[in-house]
């Protein structure tokens, strides 16, 4: 495909509200894995680590196939493997996922991210992080709803699948897809997806998989990774894969109407003091507390107690006492 990606060609930017409009609307693009297709043979994993040049930790063999056990800042693409005993067919299925990031149309990284330009959003639907910008704050990984990016413990940025953006640019499709020996890895624009999506759900079912379809979850907008899936009716079957994603409502809420209201009682706050310095009257004392305030005076140049008079406080029982004990 042509060069598609270009600076300029941003739309969404962290923590920036007034994004200028590109001149130019480029074509969504999408990557489709049709897991029916997925022998499980990580030639993926090899290709993003190779085309990233990334060094993951080789981590210990507890019995199961994923190694890593999970996505880390230096393995962005994992293979997962979940055995499932169909209870319709009585039939043991390996289940097969090839796990990343979904670039999801509207991203939970992006709207929960503080730090302006650590993520954007071109206009094509890749969500990129910049390095550059970010600040290791962690708030994209509760933003996701697939519990994707991974902060890197020295270098302290998040890291994430960036959908190979750099070869998109050059007119070239992911490093995982060139690598797939089954072709379970299709990458183009997301209408040419869609329809790959439907022919190869047709025939799934035909050969018996009634509730086969496309994984493009609406809950996040659509995304820009999207499955083929035998048990479309259970996502989650494949190594938790969210039956209906969103952008978690503490996210939407802190970045949200909490935001804004936030900025409206704190702009309230600032105009009331402001006219509070401007009407308010200057502390007075009265003719009241000034005579007051004299007698305690004079009452103490006079060796008295110190209490004004006429307050119901009795001096002459206290002297009286005071004698009676002299004698």
């Amino acid at each position: 495909m042509a060069s598609n990606l270009l600076p300029t060609d941003v739309i969404k930017i962290s923590a920036t509200d007034h994004v200028p409009t590109p001149e130019r609307q480029l074509t969504k693009v999408a990557k489709l894995i049709d897991v029916s297709k997925c022998i499980g043979c990580k030639a993926c994993q090899s290709a993003c680590i190779e085309w990233n040049d990334t060094h993951p930790t080789m981590e210990e063999n507890v019995g199961i196939y994923e190694n890593p056990h999970d996505l880390t800042p230096d393995m962005f693409t994992l293979m997962r493997f979940t055995e499932y005993q169909n209870p319709g067919t009585g039939e043991l299925e390996w289940l097969i996922r090839k796990d990343g990031c979904m670039h999801c149309e509207e991203p939970g990284c992006l709207k929960s991210c503080p730090s302006p330009g650590a993520i954007v959003q071109y206009s094509n639907g890749i969500v990129d992080f910049i390095s550059d910008n970010c600040i290791g704050c962690g708030y994209c990984v509760k933003g996701c709803p697939f519990n994707v990016p991974r902060i890197h413990k020295t270098t302290n940025v998040s890291k994430k699948c960036t959908l190979c953006s750099d070869r998109v640019a050059m007119g070239q499709g992911p490093a995982c897809a060139k690598a797939c020996p089954t072709q379970c890895i299709s990458f183009g624009t997301k209408e040419d997806m869609k329809a790959l999506a439907a022919e190869r759900v047709e025939d799934l079912k035909e050969r018996g998989y009634d509730n086969a379809g496309l994984y493009d979850p609406q809950g996040v907008g659509g995304t820009h990774v999207m499955y083929v899936l035998h048990h479309r009716d259970k996502p989650s079957l494949y190594a938790g894969l969210p039956d209906d994603p969103r952008i978690s409502p503490t996210v939407a809420l802190w970045k949200g109407s909490a935001k804004k209201l936030g900025l409206i009682a704190a702009g309230l706050a600032t105009v009331g003091a402001v006219l509070h310095g401007i009407f308010a009257k200057p502390n007075a004392v009265t003719p009241h507390e000034e005579e007051e305030a004299q007698e305690l005076v004079d009452d103490v140049d006079q060796g008295g107690d110190g209490y004004p008079h006429g307050h119901g406080h009795d001096h002459s029982h206290g002297h009286e006492q005071a004698h009676g004990k002299e004698q």
